[in-house]
């Protein structure tokens, strides 16, 4: 009862601070019919400035830190997108009216990271004065790229499977074992060649690069760090009226991603923070570390997933998996942050 108490505690605490705070702010003026916009120059600015924060001061940390240390967080990130993948697209695709592309879809977006929600929790993590380990941004590749890949091969395959047992049963022969079951290679190739290219993954990963290989910690301190927070607040305000706007989508679909918006976040986060826990109990994994590997798994791609989904398979309806995403998941991942901290401090102490 108790853990309760101090979740809820936590969570109204969380809400006056600036991260949650425009987030919430943001959807009350959609829902009051604000006319409040922000351009998307604007906002795809802010957005690369942040992956480039993240991925410098995450390769910065990498060039500093052992890279023994750091297999098992990552390893434990991209099996969690693999997992989550897996997971999403079993249970989603049984509900009626919910076809297998879009429910690999959803799935594939729910398994990537939202590097939004991941710098929203890096920032209420330093307002807590929790430490977390420096290369806590350099997972973000593995658990996304991990997902994707994933969500995009199972589709194509299933896809593939479903067009052969067709063409068979037109035939009049039965379809046992007809067609590839195997991988396309040249396709998947495809995939991580888009993936990697993607505007988000692009910028991450150059960060990741600078802070590696050059000496970006002038630039990294005068610039990139200062401005964070001022522009975290901008997007969380940005997230919030587009989070409300994408609700109005999801009267479009099925009830099943309502449910699966509002659940999978928690349950996506609570299987982040048992791994975490056990890399915690493994290589002594920092309480912040297995808070933001939880905020990661919670949380579902707004920046690289859906213009790769867009491409990849142009087949599945963007208002379920976007509005999905957006108007549901990203909200209750960024809300549920306090629950990982009031886990963390109530299991490992911070």
């Amino acid at each position: 009862m108790d853990i309760v108490i101090d979740m809820v505690s936590g969570l109204l605490a969380q809400m006056q601070k600036p991260t949650l705070a425009f987030l919430v702010g943001g959807m009350l003026l959609a829902a009051l019919g604000s006319k409040l916009e922000v351009p998307e120059a604007v906002y795809k600015f802010i957005v690369l400035l942040l992956l480039l924060r993240v991925g410098l001061g995450a390769g910065i940390s990498v060039r500093e830190a052992d890279l023994v240390e750091l297999a098992a967080p990552a390893i434990a990130a991209a099996i969690l997108g693999i997992a989550i993948v897996l997971l999403g697209s079993q249970t989603l695709a049984r509900f009626r009216g919910v076809s297998r592309m879009d429910a690999f879809a959803t799935a594939g977006l729910f398994g990537a990271v939202s590097a939004s929600t991941l710098a929203a929790g890096m920032a209420v993590l330093d307002e807590e004065g929790i430490a977390y380990e420096g290369y806590i941004g350099a997972l973000y590749p593995f658990m996304d790229i991990a997902a994707l890949v994933t969500a995009i091969v199972m589709a194509r395959l299933s896809a593939e499977r479903r067009a052969t047992a067709a063409t068979a049963e037109s035939a009049g022969t039965l379809a046992l074992g007809g067609g590839r079951s195997g991988i396309d290679w040249s396709m998947l190739r495809g995939i991580l060649k888009e993936t990697f290219q993607s505007a988000a993954i692009s910028a991450l990963l150059l960060g990741l690069a600078l802070g590696f290989f050059a000496r970006p910690d002038s630039v990294y301190e005068s610039f990139y760090d200062p401005l964070f927070r001022g522009l975290l607040s901008v997007l969380m305000l940005i997230m919030g009226i587009e989070a409300w706007a994408r609700l109005s989508e999801l009267r479009r679909v099925a009830h099943a991603y309502v449910a699966y918006g509002l659940l999978a976040p928690l349950v996506h986060g609570a299987l982040g923070f048992a791994a975490g826990l056990i890399i915690h109990q493994i290589s002594g994994f920092s309480a912040g570390g297995v808070v933001l590997l939880a905020v990661m798994a919670s949380s579902s791609s707004d920046i690289s997933g859906p213009p790769t989904l867009r491409g990849a398979l142009p087949e599945a309806d963007p208002s379920a998996y976007i509005g999905t995403s957006t108007g549901l998941g990203t909200p209750i991942a960024i809300l549920s942050i306090p629950i990982w901290i009031t886990l963390a401090n109530a299991v490992i102490g911070t």
